[in-house]
């Protein structure tokens, strides 16, 4: 028997060979091959089904199962053995891969399987939306989106991208400071409203690679690039720059800087300023003023500013990153990014906590941040994640909305605005055009199963505003970049009703996905829905029944919402004390319910009561609302509740003022989308 490797064995030894390092990927393992990176992906593909990626994935968490099952390391410190620069990243990709979390290895089985769902994933408060629940909070969770199809059709003129900087200087831990620099230039450009500039998280990729200007620009959409290098000699700074036009891959632009550290911000702003000119961007004279700002005088507590600043955002990065951004507060008082990046440390440090540990600190970070720069964007956004961390989303938006005016190139607000209009303060139109700009400002992702989330949430904000062609178009997508993602068939399926309306295909789709995920608490109430509109009370009541007991054994407050469906299901099915507790918890859900659908969810609450005026009043006042989900025209009607007032006489007249409304914004909101280059 031969002892020479296969292809794949070699390939598996290579990445076992880098397996600690999380920026070895399918570029540097077609490097090692000494193939290109398509005939790499050509092979893998044939002989495993799996993308390059997904079997880079796939190794890597077959070694941290070996690992702990050895029980000598915890989950933090496998995570980082095996090449996974975020725990809660590695997290999310091993419970999808064994379907249980890390941290379950060797105590036993998981106790039932849907322990396996996340309560975050799941709490969406809202009358009667069906698909893609659990969506918009995973999507955040990466924040990172891809180029689309969208994005292409925007002119990109003025569009720009700063590469990370190379470090120069002989001393390695220098390279903060360089990447402080890039930093530095991009907020800088950021601020320029005449400029649309891609974001940190998608430049990142390309800090060690071998790819030419034309294709990077290509991938990131923009035809023009910065280059720098730079380094640090004492109190010297020695920097090179250079603006690159995409399409000649040609410099527009040069300069070489050798400054002192002291002048490092005029440096900075010098850089923005030339590049501007050099683009014929038009800057205002208030934008002049954000970018000449110093954000600080203090040249000690800016490099421990830029010391921070360097760590990831993970639990462990964020634990080295808040004692630097302290020593910056003591050096300077005053330094208001400091304490914006530590009201935002501990707000991401607090995220998955069910008990919050840091919202004091949190309040008086972000308080101090406005307090010395009420017109820092990054002071607004601490801000905003305060009310967020307390849940008081309303009070988050005018900060968001706020630092948007000062950097309209802020891909973290965008992000955050399209979570809150998604789910917390549901509006469909701002949902899809934030979803938008968010992936023309952060258009590259990581791997491939990033990418088929972009595409995936991009989906869900079009579905909801009712572009269904364009919507299927991307859930493809999705489903191209990454055949394994469990949110697609779910939210694909209900698309494919929106153009043939064919419950009973829904139904079963609904249903063979549940066959292949039983921890789906989503996708069960869902096909409990579809039993209980088609008025199938038995039907209804064997998947409610699960989807109940599932949510009194975690005691999880999901889908409220949902409550009065299943009270007249237990009803119907003879448990009258039950079902009097379902409506007795769906009367409180209305109580506290100030969303757009309040008028509907009352319509169905006296509809259930047998109240045929009040219930039609409640839907009159519903049809008066903008914004609302397309899911409302396909299903609302279908209700057994809102069909019990099909004998009202102005019953006919007040659903199809609600289509109608429903049309005439979307055709208002397509104008707009276009008039603004965003589809």
């Amino acid at each position: 028997m031969s002892n020479r490797l296969t292809f794949i064995e070699q390939v598996e030894a290579i990445i076992l060979e880098n397996l600690a390092n999380e920026q070895f990927g399918v570029s540097e393992l077609a490097n090692t091959m000494h193939m290109s990176r398509s005939n790499l992906l050509r092979k893998i593909k044939k002989q495993t089904q799996l993308s390059a990626s997904q079997f880079i994935r796939q190794i890597r968490l077959k070694q941290a199962m070996a690992l702990l099952k050895e029980g000598s390391s915890t989950v933090s410190e496998i995570s980082y053995q095996v090449g996974f620069g975020s725990i809660s990243y590695f997290i999310k990709c091993f419970r999808e891969h064994y379907g249980h979390p890390p941290g379950e290895v060797g105590k036993g089985s998981v106790e039932v399987e849907t322990e396996n769902i996340k309560p975050n994933y799941l709490k969406i408060y809202r009358w009667p939306i069906i698909a893609g629940t659990s969506i918009v909070l995973l999507i955040f969770t990466y924040f990172i989106f891809n180029k689309t199809d969208a994005v292409q059709k925007l002119g990109v003129k003025k569009s720009i991208a700063v590469l990370p900087f190379k470090n120069e200087s002989a001393d390695s831990t220098n390279l903060y400071f360089v990447n402080g620099l890039m930093e530095s230039a991009l907020n800088n450009l950021q601020k320029i409203e005449d400029l649309r500039v891609i974001s940190r998280t998608s430049v990142e990729k390309y800090r060690k690679t071998d790819k030419g200007i034309p294709e990077i620009a290509e991938e990131l959409n923009v035809n023009y690039l910065v280059e720098g290098s730079g380094q640090r000699v004492g109190d010297q700074v020695l920097l090179n720059v250079q603006l690159i036009e995409a399409s000649s891959d040609t410099p527009i632009w040069v300069e070489q800087y050798n400054q002192e550290v002291l002048d490092v911000f005029a440096l900075q702003n010098d850089v923005a300023k030339k590049i501007a000119d050099a683009i014929e961007a038009v800057v205002t004279p208030a934008e002049l003023e954000q970018i000449e700002k110093k954000p600080t005088e203090n040249l000690v507590a800016y490099d421990y500013y830029l010391q921070a600043l360097n760590y990831s955002r993970t639990n462990e990065g964020l634990e080295k990153a808040i004692p630097l951004f302290e020593k910056a507060v003591q050096q300077d008082e005053q330094f208001a990014l400091a304490y914006a990046n530590l009201a935002k440390s501990y707000y991401y440090l607090d995220i998955f906590q069910k008990q919050k540990r840091y919202t004091d600190l949190i309040n008086n970070y972000a308080d101090k941040a406005l307090l010395y720069d009420s017109k820092n964007d990054v002071s607004l956004i601490s801000k905003a994640l305060y009310y967020m961390h307390t849940e008081e989303y309303r009070l988050a938006l005018p900060h968001l909305e706020k630092a948007l005016e000062y950097n309209p190139n802020s891909a973290d607000v965008v992000q955050l605005l399209s979570r809150l209009y998604s789910t917390y303060i549901p509006n469909t139109e701002k949902y899809l055009t934030n979803a938008l700009k968010g992936a023309q400002l952060d258009v590259a992702a990581n791997d491939s199963l990033g990418q088929s989330f972009i595409y995936l949430d991009l989906s869900n904000a079009l579905a909801q505003s009712g572009f269904t062609e364009e919507a299927m178009k991307y859930v493809n997508k999705s489903l191209d970049y990454d055949p394994n993602n469990l949110y697609v068939p779910h939210l694909k399926a209900f698309i494919q009703y929106a153009v043939d309306e064919n419950l009973e295909r829904l139904k079963t789709t609904l249903e063979k996905e549940f066959e292949k995920d039983s921890t789906r608490l989503d996708i069960l109430q869902d096909i409990g829905k579809l039993y209980y509109i088609e008025e199938d009370y038995q039907g209804a009541f064997t998947y409610y029944q699960k989807f109940v007991e599932a949510r009194k054994r975690f005691n999880w407050n999901i889908y409220p919402h949902e409550d009065i469906k299943i009270g007249l299901v237990y009803q119907k099915m003879g448990f009258k004390e039950e079902a009097n507790e379902f409506f007795e918890g769906y009367s409180e859900y209305l109580e506290s319910d100030k969303s757009i659908y309040k008028g509907a969810s009352m319509a169905v609450k006296y509809g259930y009561e047998g109240k045929v005026d009040l219930g039609m009043e409640q839907l009159k006042l519903f049809a008066l609302q903008d914004n609302y989900q397309y899911w409302i025209l396909l299903f609302l009607e279908k209700d057994p509740l809102i069909k019990f007032m099909k004998s009202h006489p102005e019953y006919k007249t007040t659903v199809q003022k609600i289509k109608d409304r429903f049309w005439k914004n979307q055709a208002k909101l397509r104008t707009s989308l276009e008039e603004k280059g965003l589809i």
